[in-house]
């Protein structure tokens, strides 16, 4: 999975985001400080919400391959608040267990062709959540695929 995210996403390698969990369950990422730094010498904003936003595509990426779903997935719109600065490697997990909104994912994919799903990712560092996004990502089917 770090290969391809490097490969066709390729923020994801100048980041150095790497892949320690990748499942249809859990997806947990991490990313060093240097690459990421802002001017008070912690992570920057805007790479904290691209290693979240990674970790929510990444999740809903493994869950289509899983069952075989030809999709385009993009993210609709998204938000992300902070708690405190992170002054050292990070981390963004994702995790999934609604199983009864997937099944209306599903349903909608197949009937229409496309479907929305929202997905919650945190940002951590030292163990301890420093900050939270919410994303909606759509799948759209492939066509003539």
């Amino acid at each position: 999975m770090q290969n391809y995210l490097h490969s066709n996403i390729p923020l994801s390698g100048a980041m150095g985001v790497q892949v320690k969990v990748a499942t249809p369950v859990q997806v947990l990422l991490s990313a060093p400080l240097a690459p990421n730094i802002n001017h008070h010498q912690t992570v920057f904003g805007g790479s904290g919400v691209v290693l979240a936003t990674l970790a929510a595509w990444t999740l809903l990426h493994l869950r289509l391959d899983l069952e075989r779903l030809d999709a385009q997935l993009v993210i609709q719109r998204s938000s992300m608040e902070y708690e405190r600065p992170i002054a050292g490697d990070f981390e963004a997990e994702c995790r999934f267990a609604d199983e009864t909104a997937w099944r209306r994912f599903r349903l909608m994919f197949e009937r229409h062709g496309r479907a929305r799903m929202t997905l919650r990712a945190h940002l951590l560092y030292a163990a301890r959540e420093m900050g939270s996004f919410v994303g909606d990502f759509v799948a759209l089917a492939q066509r003539g695929s």
